[in-house]
């Protein structure tokens, strides 16, 4: 299955065109409303309380997860670190635990404990492929032992009454795909749901997500599916639901680089679910991504996505210049089929609308203040290096974040880095000798276990 970022494009004729549908507006997962269907991934040293309350603020998540934490460190009373993973407010809900451990008592004591502390949903992970997770047989360790999976599973599931998923990937190589046959046995054990990273642990965060395996996971079972894996853009998202018809989609790596993907998605999903002019929105000319010509979404794409994307856009633009008594072709000019996704979305601001907001520059300033802020404020005792690690991250594509990344690094303490913020950001906004532009085909610095 392709994605809006695959290059491995063929030189024949594109596949027909299909009409995207859009990610879903909510799902029911146990007992539990989740609305939108889109899921904040647990991510080890990212998804703590301030990462989520940032996210659940700038709207669009239906669900946040903590990082994955040790069922054996949640019971022993001194590790002060696992339960600070498992620490939350109330305006985090609706919010599950991760829980990662091969022990089925100590899996179900831990899960026990996460629900007398509220969360409203606790998660099983078989999808970490780091080693020192793997080695003592947690998180995709588990993969090759179905068995002992089906026992934690019964001993959770009798432990709890809030709903119990899993996270898993499809196997622990391309020669032992097991997703359909674990998905089965979570809904013959009672899960409320499986989540789906389409990798094997062999594949670790190389190559592609293999969506198929998705797709097959859903048609062999009842209870929810949601989809994970190269999501990286609101398209992407709706092709992961057209080609899988998952109930929901995960997001991951990308929502550190842009913590707007989640809104994206739904204004994104509203517009090709409703398909009026209401939702097509005026380009904010401040944008430094669309002044300048640029975009966050990833340059390599294929003929055959194109297609997929001007099928939607072409359907909404109708719809639009219908419900004013336009003729549609004296409003959208027959677009050309692009050879990447910065070029297309250039032409869309070049006709002054979008699907979907992007942050301006003022917007990302903002973003970074708050989020740093925050970090402050909570008073972990990591904060300046979260600062310094979300840096790379949220300045990415602004213009001098270099020099402003170099910074924070230089910098000793939480508030000098915000200083440092706070002064790089009003110069450029005050209009005082704004840098050259950066280079946007910079990847993550850090990949994420899951």
């Amino acid at each position: 299955m392709r994605k809006f970022w695959d290059n491995s494009g063929t030189s024949g004729a594109s596949a027909p065109a299909r009409e995207l549908q859009p990610v879903g507006a909510g799902l029911k997962v146990g007992s539990v409303t989740i609305s939108p269907g889109t899921v904040l991934a647990p991510m080890a040293g990212v998804t703590d309380t301030v990462f989520r309350r940032f996210i659940r603020n700038l709207g669009g998540c239906g669900l946040i997860m903590t990082e994955f934490t040790s069922a054996d460190g949640v019971l022993r009373k001194k590790d002060q670190k696992a339960k600070r993973y498992l620490h939350f407010y109330e305006d985090e809900h609706p919010i599950s635990a991760q829980l990662f451990g091969s022990n089925p008592q100590v899996m179900a004591d831990a899960a026990r404990m996460v629900e007398d502390l509220g969360f409203d949903l606790v998660d099983l992970n078989l999808g970490c492929p780091a080693k020192k997770v793997v080695k003592c047989n947690g998180g995709s360790g588990l993969l090759r032992d179905l068995p002992a999976i089906g026992k934690i599973f019964e001993a959770v599931r009798a432990a709890v009454t809030i709903p119990f998923t899993v996270k898993f990937r499809a196997g622990w190589s391309e020669q032992e795909i097991i997703c359909v046959q674990l998905a089965r046995m979570a809904e013959d054990c009672g899960l409320a749901a499986v989540a789906l990273h389409a990798r094997t642990r062999e594949q670790g965060y190389s190559g592609c997500a293999n969506w198929e395996w998705i797709a097959a996971v859903k048609d062999a079972v009842k209870i929810p599916v949601i989809g994970n894996g190269d999501v990286r853009t609101p398209e992407d998202a709706c092709a992961m639901v057209t080609q899988t018809q998952c109930d929901a989609v995960m997001i991951g790596r990308m929502a550190p680089s842009n913590p707007w993907i989640f809104r994206q998605i739904e204004q994104y999903s509203t517009a090709l679910r409703l398909g009026t002019d209401a939702f097509v929105r005026p380009v904010e000319r401040s944008s430094t991504a669309a002044a300048e010509g640029g975009s966050s979404f990833d340059r390599s794409t294929t003929r055959e996505a194109h297609d997929l994307v001007r099928a939607a856009n072409a359907s909404l633009w109708e719809a639009a210049s219908a419900a004013e008594g336009l003729d549609p072709s004296s409003c959208h000019a027959q677009e050309p089929l692009f050879t990447d996704e910065g070029a297309m979305h250039s032409a869309r601001a070049s006709r002054g609308t979008r699907l979907y907001d992007e942050p301006t520059e003022e917007d990302r300033y903002q973003m970074i203040r708050t989020y740093f802020q925050m970090l402050i404020e909570e008073e972990l005792p990591d904060a300046v290096g979260k600062m310094k690690q979300f840096a790379s991250w949220f300045t990415h594509g602004v213009p001098g974040g270099a020099h402003l990344r170099k910074e924070i690094y230089e910098s000793k303490s939480a508030p000098e880095i915000l200083s440092r913020v706070e002064d790089f950001f009003e110069a450029r906004l005050c209009g005082a000798g704004a840098p050259a532009r950066e280079d946007h085909s910079t990847p993550l610095a850090t990949i994420f276990p899951d």
